[in-house]
């Protein structure tokens, strides 16, 4: 019996999600297989950053043509060729030795992070428009990878050592690629017209829209990727802790981060993609006020003589402020996709390429940075200096690009009334 385009579409973003999931988990690696690869070779902050980043590059810059790609052949076959190939370079990581090893086999296994702009579009067609902001929302909560990568690579470098992660990662890619084939399905309407160039597609790139999601897509998606991929070294460095306890911490951003952008497509359905982005603007932007502030000991001459002050978060009320801003980013990342969603209903996958591109590019770029600025500054909280920076960008320009347009700030603004 032939089942409905409904139940196919269920089992796709099931299977999609999955798929999402593992890639996403193997593409964050490094983030905790670095710890001991920068022990063993003696690393700065800065090669830490490029060796954690590099996967992201590549997963960065082959989001466009992937996407295009699904346009014109499917979300299917493009899916599972791009976990398939992922599958050797993850299990040499285990066996390389140098710096520029690491760094040569990061950039194939990055392949992995393309698989973003595969799945959303893939997703999407198979859903009306009504429901495409929570099923993308779902797909995105595949996300919650760098979560579970956080929890089962410490386990595997406990009991077997860290080499034995990528053996495990190369063995449930290639496992999942599998299950994802004999889930999937294909519908030859969901294909772009085969004659569309490619310099066609890329028209959408003087559209200034397009700039600003990227934009607001580079911190939502691209800081959680750095943070993602920082702050399990960030708890070691700052507050001592193991390898295993620090990961455990860092998932409390991670995985709100990743789960939760499935209610964020819900939100941004029933309210809309730009008064949720502009509320997760914000909360980010006190989050991050706070979180940038450093270890500090003050020394105040008062009547009675000198007295110190310590001035610093502990990291209980840290890992708070990074779990509060993680459920943002989620409801961000869900919000972002949207908007393309609803302007861009016949281009979704070049579209979403594209600002995915952007994205994927800060997640590669915002690591290095802060290595260097570690390096330069000896400041560890410099990273969340550098992210305040980046919103306040962000917030700038959707001010006087939207909000300054439509009631937001006014007593009136729907932006203050959930039913408005």
């Amino acid at each position: 019996m032939a089942m409905s385009s409904r139940a196919k579409g269920i089992s796709v973003l099931i299977a999609s999600t999955l798929a999402f999931t593992v890639c996403f988990m193997v593409w964050m690696m490094f983030g905790v297989i670095g710890i001991p690869i920068k022990k063993a070779l003696d690393l700065n902050a800065t090669q830490f950053g490029i060796l954690t980043a590099t996967p992201v590059l590549t997963g960065s810059l082959i989001r466009v043509p992937l996407g295009m790609w699904t346009d014109k052949f499917g979300g299917r076959i493009v899916l599972f060729w791009v976990m398939a190939v992922c599958v050797v370079p993850i299990w040499l990581i285990g066996y390389a030795t140098a710096y520029w090893q690491y760094l040569v086999l990061g950039l194939f296994v990055g392949v992995a992070g393309g698989s973003f702009s595969v799945g959303t579009p893939y997703v999407a067609r198979w859903f009306d428009r009504k429901h495409q902001g929570f099923a993308m929302g779902v797909y995105g909560a595949g996300n919650s990878g760098a979560a579970v990568n956080k929890f089962v690579a410490p386990a595997l470098i406990l009991g077997f050592g860290w080499t034995a992660v990528p053996q495990v990662y190369a063995a449930v890619m290639l496992g999942t690629a599998i299950l994802f084939w004999t889930m999937s399905y294909s519908d030859p309407k969901h294909l772009v017209d085969s004659k569309t160039t490619w310099r066609e597609q890329l028209v959408a790139l003087k559209d200034p829209n397009v700039w600003k999601y990227c934009q607001y897509y580079s911190i939502v998606f691209g800081g959680y990727v750095a943070l993602a991929l920082w702050m399990t070294q960030f708890y070691v460095a700052e507050y001592g802790f193991s390898i295993q306890f620090a990961a455990l911490l860092a998932a409390a951003f991670s995985l709100p981060g990743g789960v939760l952008r499935a209610f964020g497509g819900w939100m941004s359905d029933k309210w809309g993609a730009h008064r949720i982005t502009w509320w997760v603007l914000w909360v980010s932007w006190i989050c991050l006020f706070i979180l940038s502030y450093p270890q500090t000991d003050m020394t105040i001459a008062t009547v009675n003589g000198p007295k110190t002050f310590h001035v610093g978060l502990n990291p209980w009320a840290f890992t708070a402020l990074m779990f509060v801003m993680g459920m943002a980013w989620a409801f961000g990342k869900a919000s972002v996709f949207k908007y393309i969603a609803d302007e861009y209903p016949t281009n979704i996958g070049v579209i979403s390429g594209i600002v995915g591109l952007a994205g994927g590019l800060g997640g590669f770029l915002l690591p290095i940075m802060f290595g260097i600025l570690l390096d330069l500054t000896g400041i560890r909280t410099s990273c969340f200096m550098l992210m305040y920076a980046v919103v306040w960008v962000s917030l700038i320009w959707m001010y006087w690009t939207e909000v300054r347009k439509s009631e937001v700030m006014g007593r009136q603004a729907k932006a203050f009334s959930l039913n408005g």
